[in-house]
C-alpha cells in the first residue's frame, strides 16, 4: 500500500509538472525554437567547459541548475528543435560500473508535501540528514582497503575516480573493523569551515569540487580542501541504528553523526533550519528524509527511489526571464531602467522587479525582453541584477528615453516625455524630504494628473475645495481635508519649501530669502563649507533657472515667507 500511495504521490507532482511546462511553453515559431534551445544549450555547454575544465564557476550553482531545468522544459516543448547532449559533463564517457546504482533523490516541492510522505509511512523509522551540497561519490572496500571510488554518472557507469581518491585523505584508504565487502556512497565536498547556509549560501561549492576532479592532475592543496560526507551504507545492516553504528565504527562517526531520528515534520524542520542557520563545514543545500528500512541494494534503480527525498532550502540566486524593460524618470531626471521579471522565489521573497542601476549598464549589459538574468539579494532583503545569464536570439525593440532631456532643471510643467519627471517632481515635494503632506503620495498626485487640475508644479496652491471635489474618487470630504493641507503648506518655513523644490537640507538651513539666494555667484557659494566648484556651479543654475523662477513667482504672490 505505501508503495501504491508513493507512486500516486509521484504521478501527483509529474502531472502537476506537466501541466506547468505546459503552461510555460514558449509561444515561439519553430525557427525561434531551435534558435532560443541552441543559444541556451551552448552557454551550459560553456559553463560546463569552464566548471570541468578550466576549474571556474561562471554563474551560481543554483542558476546553472535552473538553467538546465529550463533546457529540459524546452525541449519537452519543441522535441523536434531539442539539440545534441551536452558536452563537458564531469562524468561524459564514465564507463566503470558503479557497485550500486546511484539513485538519485525526488525533490519535493514544500513542507506540504513531505509531510504527505511522512504521513504514508506512518512517522515511523525516518531519518533526515543535511543535503550536502557536492558531488556523488561511490566507494569499494575489501577486505578493508579501497578498492575502488567512482562518480555518479548515469547511476550505474561513472568515471573512475580510485587514482584521484588515493590522494584525498577525507576518503579512507582503509577501514578499521569493516566486514569483507563494503559499499559507501556520499559526497565529496568543498571544506568550509564555519560555513553558515543561510547566509553565505552555497558559494559555488559544488562546482569547485567538480573543477578539481576534472583536472588531470590533483595537487595536495586541492585535495586537502576536498571532504567526505557518507550519507549511505548501502550494503550494511538492515536498520539505520546498526548501519551508524558500523560506519562510527569503521571510523566515519563524523558522517554518521548527521544522521537524526525523526517523527513529525516539526523535528524535520528544526534540524533543517538548524543546519541551515548554523555552522556546517560544508554548503548544504537542503536536507534528506530517509527510511531507515529499505530494499535490498541490489534491486536499487538509477531512479528516484520511493524511501528517501529531498527537500531543498529556498535558492539564494535565481534564473529569471524578462517580460519588460522600464525606464524610470526620477525627480532629478535620473533615467533607471527597471526589469520586469517573471516572478522567482529568493528565500521569502517573491521577485518580479528588479533594477539594473543605471542607464550606462543597461546598455553595457543591451537587457531585452525574453533574456535570462541572474538574480540575488543583497543583504538578504534587496533582489539585485547579479549578471545576464544568457540573451533571447530575437532582440526586442525598446522605446529608451533620450537622457539630454531630463536633468536636475528639466520638467518643472507637465508637457509631453515630462510625465514621470513631473510626477516624481510632486511626490518629492509633498513627500517627508518636502513639505510632509500627510496622505498625499503618488496615487493622489496622479488622480489630480488625470484630472487636469497639475500643469504646474505649484498649481496645487491654488486649487479650490470646489475644484477638489469634482475630481472621481475623491469626494467633499477627502477635498476638504486636502484643500486645508495645501492651504497649510503656506505657513511652512523657507527652508522647507526649498528642500521640497530640491535643494539640500544642508545649504537649505542657511537661506533666509529667495531673493539674496538667486543673486549669488559661484564663488560665494564656494565659501560655504562642503561646497565646491561643481555643486556651485549647479547652485547657481538651480536658482538661476527660469521654469523654477516662473514657479517661484507664484509663492511669493501668495505670501510664503521668503519667496
Amino acid at each position: 500500500m505505501r508503495k501504491e500511495a508513493w507512486l500516486l504521490l509521484v504521478a501527483v507532482i509529474a502531472l502537476t509538472l506537466d501541466a506547468a511546462h505546459a503552461a510555460a511553453c514558449p509561444d515561439w515559431s519553430p525557427a525561434q525554437a531551435g534558435q532560443e534551445l541552441a543559444a541556451l544549450h551552448d552557454r551550459l555547454d560553456g559553463w560546463n567547459h569552464a566548471y570541468r575544465v578550466e576549474g571556474r564557476s561562471p554563474v551560481d550553482d543554483a542558476v546553472y541548475d535552473q538553467a538546465q531545468q529550463r533546457l529540459d522544459q524546452w525541449q519537452r516543448c519543441f522535441p523536434a528543435q531539442a539539440p545534441a547532449a551536452l558536452k563537458h559533463l564531469a562524468d561524459a564517457g564514465g564507463r566503470i560500473t558503479s557497485p550500486v546504482a546511484q539513485t538519485g533523490l525526488a525533490k519535493l516541492p514544500d513542507a506540504a508535501a513531505l509531510a504527505q510522505w511522512m504521513d504514508q509511512r506512518g512517522g515511523r523509522d525516518l531519518w533526515v540528514q543535511p543535503k550536502a551540497d557536492g558531488v556523488a561519490v561511490t566507494l569499494l572496500y575489501v577486505d578493508g582497503r579501497l578498492r575502488q571510488a567512482s562518480s555518479r554518472g548515469d547511476g550505474l557507469h561513472g568515471s573512475d575516480w580510485t587514482a584521484l581518491a588515493q590522494r584525498i585523505a577525507a576518503i579512507p584508504k582503509q577501514l578499521l573493523h569493516a566486514p569483507g565487502r563494503v559499499v559507501l556512497q556520499g559526497e565529496l565536498y568543498w571544506r568550509l569551515p564555519g560555513h553558515v547556509q543561510a547566509d553565505a549560501g552555497g558559494v559555488n561549492a559544488r562546482s569547485a569540487v567538480a573543477g578539481a576532479l576534472a583536472r588531470e592532475h590533483l595537487d595536495d592543496a586541492t585535495a586537502a580542501r576536498i571532504g567526505l560526507f557518507v550519507w549511505d551504507w548501502p550494503s550494511g545492516p538492515a536498520d539505520m541504528p546498526a548501519r551508524l553504528a558500523g560506519l562510527a565504527a569503521m571510523g566515519l562517526s563524523e558522517s554518521a553523526s548527521y544522521t537524526k531520528p525523526v517523527r513529525t515534520l516539526a523535528e524535520v524542520t528544526r534540524w533543517r533550519e538548524q543546519w541551515y542557520r548554523h555552522a556546517l563545514p560544508f554548503a548544504a543545500d537542503g536536507t534528506v528524509v530517509r527510511q531507515g528500512h529499505r530494499p535490498a541494494a541490489s534491486s536499487w534503480k538509477a531512479a528516484p527511489p520511493d524511501w528517501a527525498v529531498a527537500w531543498k532550502y529556498p535558492a539564494a540566486s535565481a534564473l529569471a526571464e524578462v517580460r519588460a524593460v522600464d525606464f524610470t524618470i526620477g525627480r532629478s531626471g535620473r533615467i533607471t531602467p527597471v526589469l520586469q521579471l517573471e516572478p522567482v522565489q529568493l528565500d521569502d521573497h517573491r521577485v518580479q522587479r528588479v533594477s539594473v542601476g543605471s542607464l550606462r549598464r543597461w546598455r553595457q549589459l543591451d537587457i531585452r525582453p525574453g533574456d535570462q538574468v541572474e538574480v540575488v539579494l543583497a543583504g538578504l532583503t534587496i533582489p539585485r541584477l547579479k549578471s545576464v545569464a544568457w540573451r533571447a536570439q530575437q532582440r526586442a525593440a525598446l522605446s529608451v528615453p533620450d537622457p539630454k532631456s531630463h536633468s536636475a532643471l528639466t520638467c518643472w510643467r507637465l508637457s509631453p516625455g515630462c510625465e514621470q519627471q513631473f510626477l516624481a517632481r510632486l511626490v518629492w515635494l509633498g513627500g517627508k524630504q518636502g513639505l510632509r503632506l500627510e496622505g498625499v503620495g503618488a496615487d493622489t498626485w496622479q488622480t489630480l494628473v488625470e484630472a487636469g487640475l497639475l500643469h504646474g508644479l505649484l498649481d496645487w496652491t491654488e486649487l479650490t475645495p470646489q475644484q477638489l471635489a469634482s475630481v472621481p474618487g475623491l469626494g467633499s470630504s477627502r477635498a476638504a481635508v486636502l484643500a486645508r493641507s495645501f492651504a497649510a503648506t503656506r505657513m511652512q518655513p523657507f527652508a522647507r519649501w526649498l528642500q521640497a523644490l530640491g535643494v539640500s537640507p544642508g545649504v537649505a538651513a542657511g537661506l533666509t530669502d529667495w531673493s539674496s539666494a538667486s543673486a549669488r555667484r559661484a564663488g560665494e557659494w564656494q565659501s560655504i563649507s562642503g561646497i565646491g566648484a561643481a555643486r556651485a556651479d549647479q547652485l547657481v543654475a538651480f536658482f538661476g533657472c527660469p521654469e523654477l523662477r516662473e514657479q517661484v513667482a507664484r509663492l511669493h504672490e501668495a505670501g510664503v515667507q521668503g519667496f
